[in-house]
């Protein structure tokens, strides 16, 4: 199967402290590379993390504060200085596109590589072509216009072999098995279920700066990787609520109640020193797999369910 796995750039929410950069994640799907929220220093953590600027296809913000977009100046530059092959398509919340534009155009350079621009005006699936997945957006609650993504890939059927020989199909006649849903061979019909069994395409969702809401548990209603905020503990719900951010209980518990498989827990506040709180407070509530990003990480997705 194609390498897919998260690596992790930057855990740090609003201040970056000497252990956590900036916001940066780049989600692996294949020949797919997917930027999320490129905050300041995500130029300098991909070379540690050994991630080219050719690697990214896509770049999808979920708002505009600095510490989710700063370092999009910086990754355009770099995207045409390395004169990477392929367009690039950029998400984000329609409703910045005044800073969009101004990031793009932070500083002269030299334009060598095509950037499409998708400003998401509302919830749904986004044009993404020749992606191997639908990309769907939902409203989240911050103190700015706040979006999350989702990313599914479709189901497919896996073909078996010893079923196939079985019934002596082979060659050109698989193809149109899987074409037309059925064929006639050695005067028999045979359906493409009796030859092949379903295979659920795998799935993920990015949720960042937000309370509560609607969109959290529409985003994460079972996927296989929910990656989502967890800049303060429970002792601490009352900022949580006032600055629109979620705590690690908060987050766990709605992972439980949309039956995520894996929990990956990221933005940290800069008063936590370690991760073991964050932890032991969504194990409460999660029954899965949970991991605390730490800079540089490398989470594959998990195997298909």
């Amino acid at each position: 199967m194609s390498q897919r796995e998260l690596v992790v750039l930057g855990t740090a929410s609003q201040v970056p402290t000497k252990h956590r950069n900036h916001n940066g994640y780049l989600l692996r799907w294949g020949r797919e590379g997917v930027l999320f929220d490129p905050g300041e220093g995500t130029q300098r953590q991909m070379t540690f993390a050994g991630v080219s600027a050719s690697d990214i296809t896509r770049i999808a913000l979920t708002h505009f504060h600095g510490d989710h977009c700063l370092g999009l100046p910086g990754i355009v530059q770099r995207i045409n200085l390395d004169q990477v092959a392929h367009p690039v398509e950029v998400y984000y919340p329609a409703s910045g596109q005044m800073y969009f534009d101004r990031l793009c155009a932070a500083t002269p350079f030299r334009q060598t590589v095509e950037l499409h621009p998708h400003p998401v005006t509302g919830p749904g699936p986004l044009a993404a072509p020749d992606a191997p997945f639908v990309i769907e957006t939902a409203p989240l609650s911050h103190s700015v216009d706040a979006i999350g993504y989702r990313l599914t890939e479709p189901d497919t059927r896996r073909m078996l072999p010893d079923r196939l020989a079985a019934l002596g199909v082979h060659g050109p006649l698989i193809g149109q098995l899987q074409r037309d849903g059925s064929i006639r061979h050695n005067g028999r019909t045979i359906t493409l279920a009796e030859v092949s069994e379903h295979r659920a395409g795998q799935s993920f969702a990015f949720v960042m700066d937000t309370r509560m809401c609607p969109g959290v548990l529409h985003l994460a209603t079972g996927v296989d990787m929910l990656v989502i905020e967890a800049t303060f503990l429970d002792e601490d719900a009352h900022l949580a609520d006032e600055y629109g951010h979620l705590t690690a209980g908060g987050a766990a518990r709605a992972a439980a109640e949309a039956g995520a498989h894996t929990l990956v827990l990221t933005h940290f506040s800069q008063r936590y020193r370690t991760l073991d709180a964050h932890r032991t407070e969504a194990a409460r509530y999660f029954p899965g797999p949970i991991v605390g990003a730490e800079d540089l990480n490398r989470i594959p997705l998990p195997p298909r369910r």
